[in-house]
């Protein structure tokens, strides 16, 4: 499955990067979020599915020190080309070429929302593994009154609960510290979650 969603987005890479690829498609509320939460981490954070780059280029602009993994070449080539101050690898996030605590926070805006619910542990797994003993974690994703699957425009996609997502951080070894929701304007409401969490 992840060899064939890598394969997807590379056949949209472009579509996706116009749409979707810089900050200014960021919603203000989240923006604020993720700075706020970046700000108050001492020293690597991982940018976990990074995508074109953008989330990271943007905290590292703040001063973050940033590394951005993803499985997408025709992201990771723009991203080198568009921010000079992020390191970059190729890989996936269910398997973490790092070194066990080796990050102190963890980054999955938007990452994890192709996991259902039998893969999105392995990801988690991952996560706790890289970061160092009481890392931070923040993940976006889709909010649903439940587990459920919907159509993405790329591939098939997950909405999860607040709650079932914070059931799945717990068993994985994190505490939850704080959960946000909020909802876009019709005529296509989605909403949208943020769960901040710690390794413990």
């Amino acid at each position: 499955m992840v060899t064939s969603i890598q394969a997807l987005y590379a056949d949209r890479a472009d579509e996706y990067m116009a749409l979707l690829g810089s900050m200014q498609s960021a919603h203000p509320s989240d923006e604020h979020l993720v700075s706020r939460w970046a700000a108050q981490i001492d020293g690597l954070v991982l940018d976990a599915g990074c995508g074109p780059g953008h989330w990271s280029g943007h905290l590292a602009a703040q001063g973050v020190r940033m590394l951005g993994i993803d499985q997408v070449p025709a992201f990771l080539e723009h991203a080198r080309t568009a921010y000079e101050d992020v390191s970059l690898l190729e890989g996936s996030i269910d398997e973490l070429p790092l070194a066990a605590g080796s990050v102190a926070g963890v980054l999955a805006w938007y990452s994890l929302i192709h996991h259902n619910p039998d893969t999105i542990r392995r990801a988690l797994d991952e996560f706790a593994g890289v970061l160092e003993p009481g890392g931070a974690l923040l993940i976006g994703f889709f909010v649903g009154t439940d587990v459920e699957p919907f159509d993405h425009a790329v591939v098939r996609a997950w909405r999860w609960s607040p709650e079932a997502l914070a059931e799945r951080l717990t068993a994985a070894g994190f505490e939850v510290i704080e959960t946000h929701t909020r909802s876009v304007p019709q005529p296509q409401p989605r909403p949208h979650g943020a769960i901040l969490a710690r390794r413990r």
